[in-house]
Order: structure tokens, then C-alpha cells, then sequence
């Protein structure tokens, strides 16, 4: 690593510490307040390696590739979008779907992690949904775990030789439904179960949260192979400038 990464790896560190002991406001995903001020630090020092990876391969495709901005942009405008659309799910959190799917499987998962932080910062100043204290374990859930785990599947449904669209749909579908697996698991460990733990806590959440992240899953599934169905009809020079039908 480079002196100056190192700099910039120290400044995102002072970032997540800031954040992890701003000011109370009230909001979802996981709520302003919710989790224990320990936990809040942890998992925005957990996150930062990712972000700062994240950064750098932005700037890499910007000087190899102004144009992709575009496509940049439009993911992270989707992902906003189908993130800002909550269901109230269990107390301290909500159900909704992520969004970055799409964004993982057009620009890798460490490029969403920025994506991913900038839309729960917006969302927590703007429309009060999430919170700053809880920046960290959001992020981690939504928009590093979520799109780690969507673009794996991806890139394995590609080896298999499975249906380049019905590849897609699993990686929205599972990468989303990870993202509420991780949650869960954030919440057992900040709020344990007096009888059975850690691991049926996590199970009591899960079990909450099934009812309506499944369905919206799915949709969210649906939603990416339609909206890659139609960049790759429309869109196919933005595509092939970003290295999408590269083997």
C-alpha cells in the first residue's frame, strides 16, 4: 500500500469512528440508537477495508473510463430507489429490498460498497431511514455482505453454464435475502436470547423477517433480470464499456 492509501485509510477510520458517535436521529434499517455504541464502532471499522478498496477501483475505471459514470450513477439511483421502499418488519428494523444486486454484477462488489454507503448516509439525513450511529452495521449488511454474496453467485452460475438471466435472478434473489441473514445475525449478537444465545436470537429474527423479504426477494430478482434485459438491448455500448461481456 501506498503512502498516500495509507493516509486515505487512516482518514476513512477517523470517518467511521466520527459516525459511529454522532447524535441520535430517529430511523430504520437498523434505527438510530438501536444497537450498543461498541457494536456501532466494530462494525464501521469492519467495513472500512472494503470501502477503501471500493474507492480505489472507482477511481481506476473513471481514468481508464469516463463514461462509466453513467452506469455508476444509474446503479446507485436504483439502488436508492428499491432500498427507500420499507416495510416495517420487528422493532429496530424494516423489510425492503437492496438494490445491489444490479450493482454487483455490473461493477464488482467492492464498487457497491461505496455506492451502498452513500445511499445509507442520504437516507439517514434525508428520509430519517437507517441512522448515522448505525452506519456501520447497515453498510456491512447491505452493501458489502449482500453484494459479495450476489456477485459470487453470479460468477458461479456463469461457470456452471446456468441461463445467463436466470444467474442474474439468483444472485438478486439470494444476494438479498443475505443481506437480512446478516442483519439478523448483527441484531443476536447486540440482543441474545436469555434462552438459547446468539443462535436463537438470530433465528427468532430470521423468522420475522421471512414473511416479507421472501416475496420482495423475489421481486427484486425479476426487477434486475428486466432491468438487464433491457440494458443489454438499449444499452449495449455503456456495457461493453465497462467490461460486462468480457469473459
Amino acid at each position: 500500500m501506498t503512502e498516500k492509501q495509507k493516509k486515505v485509510l487512516k482518514l476513512s477510520i477517523a470517518f467511521a469512528v466520527s459516525f459511529a458517535i454522532y447524535p441520535a436521529a430517529n430511523a430504520m434499517h437498523i434505527m438510530e440508537g438501536y444497537l450498543p455504541v461498541g457494536y456501532c464502532i466494530a462494525w464501521g471499522v469492519i467495513c472500512l477495508p472494503f470501502l477503501v478498496k471500493g474507492f480505489f477501483n472507482i477511481k481506476k475505471q473513471f481514468q481508464e473510463n469516463r463514461k462509466a459514470i453513467t452506469m455508476l450513477a444509474m446503479a446507485g439511483a436504483y439502488i436508492f430507489v428499491l432500498s427507500a421502499l420499507k416495510i416495517p418488519s420487528v422493532t429496530g428494523s424494516c423489510s425492503h429490498m437492496t438494490g445491489t444486486g444490479l450493482g454487483a454484477i455490473l461493477f464488482g462488489p467492492s464498487t457497491v460498497s461505496i455506492l451502498g454507503i452513500i445511499v445509507l448516509l442520504f437516507q439517514a439525513i434525508l428520509l430519517a431511514h437507517g441512522g448515522l450511529t448505525t452506519l456501520g452495521a447497515n453498510t456491512f449488511s447491505m452493501a458489502i455482505a449482500g453484494p459479495f454474496v450476489a456477485y459470487g453467485i453470479y460468477l458461479l452460475c456463469r461457470k456452471c453454464k446456468v441461463n445467463k438471466m436466470a444467474g442474474i435472478f439468483l444472485a438478486a434473489f439470494l444476494g438479498d435475502l443475505f443481506t437480512y441473514c446478516v442483519t439478523s445475525i448483527q441484531l443476536a449478537l447486540a440482543f441474545p436470547s436469555t434462552h438459547g444465545g446468539v443462535f436463537a436470537s438470530a433465528l427468532e429474527f430470521l423468522g420475522i423477517f421471512a414473511p416479507t423479504q421472501l416475496p420482495l426477494a423475489v421481486v427484486e430478482g425479476i426487477l434486475t433480470v428486466l432491468i438487464m434485459m433491457a440494458l443489454e438491448n438499449y444499452a449495449k455500448p455503456e456495457l461493453k464499456s465497462i467490461g460486462f461481456f468480457k469473459a
